[in-house]
């Protein structure tokens, strides 16, 4: 696994952490911090799908726009288009969560193709093998309904509707929907996991990879890791990046043993991660018994809050 260390003047670079690069993942990573283990050698598949909820939507558009060579499909989970905000804070906290008919796409494409062009990012050739989901509750008063249809519009410039699967039809608030964890499908939780009789995790990966078992229990077989972040921030510490010195990752048994398998990375959503709820989003989203029955290592890479960023968002 290579992963980009941006620059801290730089922190709108596209290449965030944890891009696959090869068809085996050598994860050695020695724990330095209570609870943190040693990860192993997997065997796995050269793609990779990204999925995540609210900033953690925002930053799985990103990854897959970034990084198309490598990424197989994206989910999001009330989240926006490709550059919304436009390195401004009012506009990430405004427009881009609540007054989407002011996001023009015509700015945002235009600087894709510029991103692509001088070769910031992968060729937006790339993104038409992609597939591509997109769910936003209809009661979602954080990231309104039409900043998701933004973005769906937006990937609609760059991959034909066929592999667009957009759900739209949940009376869901701002959250992560389940159907076996969480609060009140329709009202606000500190969790933002919420039993809403929709398994969101195994509908997004169904839709990317295709022909997946359905879970029907809430048992994991599996081991949930805790593995050292820090590995992969040499210039400074974990937390000049925003980032966590930790981060959790689900290893299923058949995996551990050596069958072949797929990565996936889900990002938390900002009041979310490690420091905030501890592994509820890691253990209780949905992936994990998908990744048991379907051969998925699940990494959910942990940010973290900083003065500039209190509530440990994505960038």
């Amino acid at each position: 696994m290579r992963v980009y260390n941006p620059d801290p003047a730089t922190r709108g670079d596209h290449r965030h952490p944890a891009i696959m690069e090869h068809y085996v993942i050598l994860l050695a990573l020695m724990g330095v911090c209570s609870g943190q283990a040693r990860l192993g050698s997997y065997n796995l598949e050269s793609w990779v799908s990204v999925s995540g909820i609210s900033s953690g939507a925002y930053m799985a558009n990103q990854f897959h726009v970034a990084h198309s060579g490598r990424v197989l499909g994206a989910a999001m989970f009330a989240g926006g288009p490709y550059y919304c905000a436009i390195c401004n804070a009012l506009t990430a906290t405004g427009a881009c969560m609540k007054v989407p008919a002011t996001i023009s796409l015509i700015p945002l494409r235009a600087y894709t193709d510029t991103c692509a062009t001088t070769g910031l990012i992968d060729p937006l050739s790339n993104l038409a093998r992609g597939r591509v989901f997109i769910f936003s509750g209809s009661k979602d008063s954080v990231v309104l309904q039409g900043v998701s249809k933004k973005l769906e519009e937006y990937y609609a410039s760059y991959i034909t509707s066929g592999s667009i699967k957009a759900v739209y039809n949940i009376a869901a608030e701002h959250t992560m929907p389940t159907d076996s964890y969480g609060g009140a499908c329709g009202t606000l939780n500190n969790d933002y996991i919420s039993n809403c009789n929709y398994n969101g995790a195994y509908e997004a990966l169904n839709h990317i990879h295709g022909g997946l078992q359905k879970p029907s229990s809430t048992g994991q077989s599996g081991q949930l890791i805790t593995f050292d972040q820090s590995e992969f921030f040499n210039l400074a510490p974990a937390i000049t990046y925003g980032m966590d010195t930790a981060g959790y990752m689900y290893v299923p048994t058949a995996c551990k043993n050596g069958a072949r398998c797929r990565l996936h990375i889900a990002f938390h959503g900002c009041l979310q991660g490690r420091e905030k709820v501890g592994d509820k989003f890691a253990r209780y989203a949905g992936y994990n018994q998908v990744a048991d029955l379907n051969n998925f290592i699940i990494m959910y890479p942990q940010a973290r809050s900083m003065v500039t960023n209190p509530n440990g968002c994505w960038d």
